[in-house]
């Protein structure tokens, strides 16, 4: 009884957590066709945005800070930024520090474009927030503190 009641839930999460992540899709492709033109911001996909997100959040990060955030391993993880180096998305510079350090960091001619991008992402989120309530969503947020608790005891 209680491994299906377990899978029944599992199944609902699962389903309603795509429905919040194709919303966010949803969002970010709608305000790149208002774009002016074809945009490579358009093409990237959803572990692409992740890790753009990701860099764009923390301003810059070594490959093997970038493998932790992102929880791919590193091999992964340069793949993933070569493809975006290649769309001019980001770049590699060394380090001033630390000249063998090379650090990943978004594209100066990207900036406004992530920016933007982050800003209509957040705005679909937060009209979700008015829609449900302050107090939902801080119980949203208590839950997904203990998912991610149960998530690193599970891959210290």
């Amino acid at each position: 009884m209680q491994e299906n009641e377990s899978r029944r839930l599992a199944r609902y999460i699962l389903t309603n957590g795509k429905v919040i992540q194709d919303r966010v899709i949803r969002f970010h492709t709608m305000q790149l066709d208002e774009g002016r033109h074809k945009s490579v911001y358009r093409e990237l996909t959803m572990a692409q945005l992740h890790t753009v997100m990701s860099i764009y959040n923390s301003g810059q990060v070594t490959m093997t800070e970038l493998s932790a955030l992102t929880k791919v391993s590193p091999p992964s993880a340069s793949a993933m930024v070569d493809r975006l180096v290649e769309k001019g998305v980001l770049v590699r510079e060394h380090s001033s520090e630390d000249r063998r350090k090379v650090l990943v960091k978004i594209s100066p001619k990207a900036v406004n474009n992530i920016r933007r991008i982050e800003n209509g992402m957040l705005q679909s989120l937060a009209d979700l927030v008015e829609k449900i309530g302050h107090k939902t969503a801080r119980q949203w947020c208590q839950v997904l503190d203990k998912i991610q608790s149960a998530l690193d005891e599970d891959n210290p």
